[in-house]
């Protein structure tokens, strides 16, 4: 909620949506995560350790995303470029150097096993930002 009492800018319209996915993402990947380094870290602790990444960037994301204000935005802006800058290398990475990565990630081959939504939605987030940035008139 702003300071009237209204929904930021960004939870309203197609940011209810976005911030949705990214609650559903956050939850998935924290469960992936905790469970992989709980049973099997000693199989990848690299992959599990960036599934933990991304989990914490998917939370991040999404608490940033549903609240209002300059410093929000800003929280968002870098969780989802990090989340970005994440999705690429590791899904190049894990293209090109597979045995790096005996284990997949939400991001490895650019989330290819979650239908590369992973690749997809710090594009719409970004967009979304610049879209409802801070000092700017309506979504």
């Amino acid at each position: 909620m702003g300071l009237d009492g209204l929904p930021s800018s960004r939870a309203k319209g197609p940011g209810r949506l976005l911030i949705a996915v990214y609650g559903i993402f956050a939850l998935a990947t924290t469960a992936r995560a905790g469970f992989q380094i709980a049973t099997k870290f000693a199989e990848a602790p690299v992959a599990y350790l960036l599934s933990a990444l991304a989990a914490v960037v998917y939370v991040v994301a999404t608490v940033s995303l549903a609240r209002p204000g300059a410093r929000a935005y800003a929280v968002s802006f870098i969780a989802v470029s990090l989340e970005l800058v994440g999705v690429l290398t590791v899904g190049a990475l894990s293209i090109f150097d597979a045995q790096a990565f005996p284990s997949d990630t939400v991001w490895s081959a650019f989330g290819r096993g979650y239908g590369f939504v992973p690749l997809v939605l710090p594009v719409l987030g970004l967009l979304w930002l610049r879209r409802t940035r801070p000092g700017r008139d309506g979504p």
